[in-house]
């Protein structure tokens, strides 16, 4: 090999093994913050009763699939009696909502409401609304949180209060379309985003590290865990798988 044949090739070498160098730096800082990631909990109250709710079931598709952020939907029963039974509704996530008003200043539930975090909340039905309540809710500021090998493992920190509730969410991941028959929206197919199927409280956190069993999911369900102040408070940390 000649001397200029030479110097390419080591030339070629080096620049392939910058290449890697920082293609892997690259991913390791991508798959740190990743894991690293604080999730914001976007909930919107809503229900196939209600013909204002379709905005607001067309803005959380819009964010779902954002980075950072847990939407999902809560479908209330309150509405069933105008003459169409939700198919998704369930009394204890109008109770979940019932629960929010207070702290939020609101007298009394209603449709739709989307709350961020525990903290905040809005009507969510105008363009760009959701997007905003994201942008000016900040992230849940807890402890660390973790879903792996069938447990929950919540880390040690101050907790409000002395005590939080740790929330197993189970949810359909993705857009569902639903045609509704009677009520207020009949003749309407509305999409519904990440509709939540049960709500169990599967303990509590002291502050101390803990870690709970995570029991099975089935029927192809997604898996988010809340850990939130009782009452209605806010949310302190989450996580999905």
């Amino acid at each position: 090999m000649t001397g200029s044949k030479r110097g390419t090739a080591l030339i070629g070498l080096a620049l392939a093994l910058f290449s890697a160098t920082l293609f892997s730096a690259i991913g390791f800082s991508a798959t740190s913050a990743a894991a690293g990631q604080t999730l914001t909990v976007v909930e919107l109250f809503t229900s196939q009763g209600c013909s204002s709710c379709p905005p607001a079931n067309a803005n959380l598709i819009k964010v779902k699939d954002r980075p950072g952020v847990l939407a999902l939907s809560f479908n209330v029963t309150y509405w069933d009696y105008l003459g169409w039974k939700d198919t998704f509704g369930k009394e204890e996530f109008t109770q979940r909502q019932v629960r929010y008003e207070p702290s939020l200043g609101r007298s009394g539930p209603f449709t739709p409401q989307v709350v961020v975090n525990g903290k905040a909340d809005a009507v969510g039905a105008r363009p760009g609304e959701i997007e905003q309540l994201i942008s000016s809710g900040g992230h849940a500021d807890g402890p660390s949180l973790s879903l792996a090998g069938g447990k929950v493992s919540i880390g040690a920190g101050p907790v409000p209060g002395g005590k939080a509730d740790v929330w197993l969410v189970r949810y359909g991941k993705g857009v569902i379309e639903v045609p509704v028959a009677r009520g207020e929206n009949t003749g309407r197919t509305l999409p519904h985003a990440n509709v939540v199927q049960s709500l169990t409280r599967l303990g509590s956190w002291t502050g101390d590290a803990t870690a709970l069993p995570l029991p099975a999911t089935t029927g192809g369900l997604s898996t988010a865990v809340l850990v939130q102040v009782p009452g209605g408070g806010p949310i302190l940390a989450a996580a999905t798988n």
